[in-house]
């Protein structure tokens, strides 16, 4: 009978062990945050697409006046090379930030098309809608960038 309390003692040690083991406490993860790496690479290409950002009225206008060469050369210059610094922006969002970022730049990119075609077409309504839409994307992509002290 001794032997058999022993035994039972000792399996009661080795499943209470066991439990114990397997219910450890979760361990509070840290939100993601931006590295300085990551930020010193965001922020050297902010400037550039704010620039851009900043010339909306200057296409707005060239639309109205119906000026297409300058329109298309807008489109394949300023703004194109917006659309790449986006691009080179999003691999450094957060992770959850990413596919927004993506999205944003592939309607970005669908609107900066219709407005070639609109300018292609001499059509300035086409051209102007688009034109306006490209700029609300940037906005868009701008709010999803990390604030930082100097902004």
């Amino acid at each position: 009978m001794v032997r058999q309390r022993s035994i039972f003692s000792f399996l009661l040690v080795l499943l209470a062990t066991f439990l114990i083991s397997c219910g450890s406490p979760g361990v509070a993860v840290a939100p993601p945050t931006y590295t300085a790496t990551q930020l010193e690479k965001i922020q050297a290409y902010v400037p550039e697409i704010q620039a851009v950002r900043d010339r909306s009225e200057e296409l707005n206008t060239l639309i109205q006046t119906k000026d297409w060469i300058n329109v298309r050369n807008f489109i394949h210059g300023p703004i194109t090379e917006a659309k790449l610094n986006l691009t080179y922006i999003t691999p450094n969002l957060l992770p959850k930030d990413q596919p927004t970022a993506r999205q944003i730049t592939r309607d970005f990119f669908n609107h900066l098309v219709k407005l070639d075609r609109g300018t292609s077409a001499s059509n300035a309504q086409i051209a102007l809608s688009n034109s306006q839409a490209a700029f609300a994307d940037i906005d868009k992509f701008l709010q999803l960038l990390p604030k930082t002290e100097e902004s």
